[in-house]
């Protein structure tokens, strides 16, 4: 049971080119955002779609893996959990911002 907590998996396209930072250890980080799409009939019988952004973290060979293969516009699904941080701004302001850190990523489509 415990593999299912905290367990994320989603299926979407690459919203930017993914940020790739080299550490001083010599790890990378990719970096990129995720569209999410839901689509369904509203109660007029319209389709309507929704659409989800995530942020993607990923760390060390699953960053490299990001860094050749993964374009804007490419589907992908990746796996992971969800991590929460805070920081405060400049101007004092405490931020909150939940990513999901991807250790899996599958190339999907063709786009």
């Amino acid at each position: 049971m415990s593999t299912i907590r905290n367990h994320v998996q989603l299926i979407g396209n690459v919203g930017q080119e993914p940020t790739i930072t080299n550490l001083e250890s010599g790890k990378k980080v990719a970096r990129f955002s995720l569209a999410t799409n839901v689509h369904y009939k509203d109660a007029k019988g319209d389709k309507k779609t929704d659409t989800d952004w995530h942020t993607i973290v990923s760390w060390g060979k699953t960053a490299e893996i990001i860094e050749k293969y993964v374009q804007k516009g490419k589907e992908v699904g990746v796996a992971g959990k969800l991590k929460t941080r805070t920081y405060t701004t400049d101007d004092g302001n405490q931020r909150y911002v939940t990513e999901v850190v991807a250790d899996e990523i599958l190339l999907l489509g063709n786009r």
